[in-house]
């Protein structure tokens, strides 16, 4: 390679990285695994190993990644928050140590697993939880101490003794049991769920609602003595030996060696625990243990020249198809999962794994009998990543065109991958469509989310939405942690959602092709419900903004007699069924917003809808035109967009108090 070609790949992979270390850092939302991220880093040091001239403090290599963003108030660390250079060999630990003792250092060893969370630091003054931050470019992060407040592992109030003041520095991380809970409830709420734990910690530790942080069980392991007034300590393991005595949850293994092979079999020994942990590693952490010695070898502009983390690779195995497993999850979507021949992979044996859609099989082009290769997404959830060898005369799989539950013909939505039953009578949907009733935007009833509507559904107690309002106190007692105040302030809220008027009635339903949009524009023309079910198509089809297969969706859903049935039994119930019109400011006008990413509490449309009552223009994509962005979890490449242009960027608080939203007002 040519130094032309070499400063053309140079800045290729600069622009990669950078924005992977976006997604990865800040926007809790990675597209890439650490091995396939590490690859380009490996790839542009040899580059710069090579061309020491294209080096700059610009580079990736010379920082860390993340940022602070505008959410939080930002936080000067005292003492940076290095990262650690990766190394993904024995041979290169091995090299370390050789280094060291070049530079006439003797060193004693202590190994910890490496957590795969988001790091922070923990303050404390004369003995009292002060402050809490992330690591962001390592210089300067956000204060985040409300939502650390609400994490048990962190201790508010340490022992008495304590020093005057103190700062360590921790992982926080989600548990796999924590995660697996909180994957479901988002599917079941029909959100995008997080890839793996790290997300999932990352996201929830940057929410602007603290009880959101508090609701998904996140924990913490603290690793380093940042600052200390008042206390002598002498090395690494003596400091986590002090904070453990402190109250802090320390890294539970954390043995001392000399010799570097003893190191080595360390790292082989916790690489083999990997699999049975409840939490993710994603490699060991190899410290010089003695501070005179680690002040004696410094930092480079990015990493401690005393630590190294050795990273851990994939594990994958190959195993042949022998079956696909279509089911129809409570979502109403068509999952296809491979059945294959038994594999030991991180540490359990597994047989079926996630083959997430009909584009990704046809991608890979899976048949039966293949052999394919397997791993686990986050070490957690066992996925298909490749075919290696098809086998002879193998058909690629195709996905059902009836459900595999009640038989109706299946479809894809423009814009969707995946496949879903259209009878929205369907079994396996009926938990879906009592959620999607409850939720925000629909009848919006507080404290009736997915984990409620589920124990109700498994119990008999509610078959139908309009079985809701025929629930008692008895029966919610019945649940998993309801007590009588909690019972009674759900019954409240059922009580309160029949006052909801019309349009999220309409909503609320679940008429296929019907956004609260659409709901809204059938509630304004027709007035009520007994005039909407009586609606004839061309007076449908006048609507602005309707189209002949939302119409027919229209006629189709209220020709059904379950339907009749149903809002009967709703207007017995007391039910709105007329339409009282928008809550409309002039608040935004003249402003034009995009929504991108996931809200704490509203759905990307909700939100669409309330700039459009507020006099403002919501659009799809962003240019020099755009006055804001609205951003949640997960954002990508729209807010890469706004941030490169200029355009302010607000968070789902900021929009509320911009339009003085007052959530009892329905």
């Amino acid at each position: 390679m040519g130094i032309a070609q070499a400063k053309k790949r140079y800045a290729e992979l600069k622009d990669k990285i950078e924005y992977h270390n976006h997604l990865y850092y800040d926007m809790d939302s990675p597209e890439l695994d650490d091995y396939e991220y590490d690859a380009l880093t490996r790839e542009l040091k040899e580059l710069e190993e090579k061309y020491p001239d294209f080096v700059t403090q610009e580079s990736p290599t010379q920082r860390v990644g993340g940022t602070a963003s505008g959410r939080f108030e930002k936080v000067t660390h005292e003492v940076k928050m290095e990262s650690l250079q990766d190394v993904f060999s024995i041979e290169e630990v091995r090299d370390f140590d050789e280094r060291l003792r070049e530079a006439g250092i003797r060193p004693s060893y202590v190994v910890e697993a490496k957590i795969d969370g988001l790091s922070i630091s923990l303050e404390y003054r004369r003995g009292v939880f002060e402050r809490g931050s992330t690591r962001g470019d390592g210089v300067v992060g956000e204060d985040v101490t409300e939502n650390l407040r609400t994490i048990r592992d962190i201790p508010k109030q340490l022992p008495k003794g304590a020093p005057e003041f103190l700062e360590v520095r921790g992982e926080v991380y989600m548990p796999h049991d924590a995660f697996l809970k909180l994957v479901e409830e988002q599917e079941l709420s029909e959100k995008q769920p997080f890839k793996n734990p790290r997300n999932a910690a990352a996201g929830s530790l940057r929410q602007k609602d603290s009880s959101v942080t508090a609701s998904r069980g996140l924990s913490l392991f603290v690793f380093n003595l940042q600052r200390v007034e008042g206390k002598e300590l002498n090395g690494h393991r003596e400091s986590l030996d002090y904070m453990q005595s402190l109250g802090f949850p320390v890294s539970p293994r954390r043995e001392r060696f000399t010799d570097i092979e003893d190191v080595v079999k360390e790292i082989e020994k916790i690489g083999q625990m990997r699999g049975t942990l409840p939490y993710d590693i994603d490699g060991a952490v190899v410290k010089v243990d003695d501070f005179a010695q680690r002040n004696a070898l410094g930092s480079t502009s990015k990493f401690p020249r005393w630590a190294i983390a050795f990273k851990y690779p994939p594990e994958e195995k190959e195993s042949k198809l022998i079956g696909i497993d279509v089911t129809v999850g409570r979502t109403g979507v068509l999952t296809p999962t491979a059945v294959f021949e038994p594999v030991l992979l991180a540490g359990t044996t597994v047989s079926r794994a996630i083959l997430h859609n009909e584009d990704f099989i046809r991608q890979l082009g899976v048949g039966l009998g293949d052999t394919i290769r397997v791993r686990k997404a986050g070490d957690i959830i066992p996925e298909v990543v490749a075919v290696t060898k098809h086998a002879q005369d193998a058909q690629v799989f195709r996905m059902p065109e009836h459900c595999p539950s009640c038989g109706a013909p299946v479809s894809r939505l423009e814009g969707e991958s995946a496949l879903r039953c259209t009878n929205p009578e369907c079994p396996a949907q009926t938990l879906r469509n009592i959620i999607h009733f409850a939720a925000r935007g629909a009848m919006d009833i507080d404290g009736f989310g997915p984990a409620v509507a589920s124990q109700l559904v498994e119990r008999g107690l509610v078959q139908t939405v309009a079985d809701i309002y025929d629930l008692r106190a008895p029966q919610l007692l019945e649940l998993e942690k309801f007590k009588e105040k909690s019972a009674q302030n759900l019954l409240t809220a059922i009580e309160a959602s029949k006052q909801n008027g019309l349009d999220k009635l309409l909503f609320a339903l679940g008429i296929r092709n019907i956004g609260s949009k659409a709901a809204a524009l059938l509630a304004e023309r027709f007035g009520t419900m007994e005039a909407v079910q009586t609606a004839k198509e061309d007076e449908i089809n006048a609507i602005d903004g309707f189209g002949g297969v939302m119409t027919e969706s229209v006629l189709d859903f209220f020709a059904k007699e379950g339907t009749r049935d149903l809002i009967e039994r709703l207007r017995a119930s007391g039910v709105k069924m007329e339409y009282d019109g928008p809550r409309k400011t002039d608040y935004l006008a003249g402003k034009t917003i995009v929504v991108t990413g996931t809200l704490p509490t509203l759905s990307r449309t909700e939100a669409q809808d309330l700039i459009a009552q507020n006099g403002g223009k919501a659009t799809g994509s962003v240019s020099k035109k755009t006055s804001c962005v609205l951003a949640g979890e997960a954002a990508g490449s729209k807010l890469t967009k706004a941030q490169s242009l200029g355009i302010p960027v607000i968070d789902e608080a900021e929009f509320l108090e911009m339009i003085h939203y007052d959530s009892t007002i329905k």
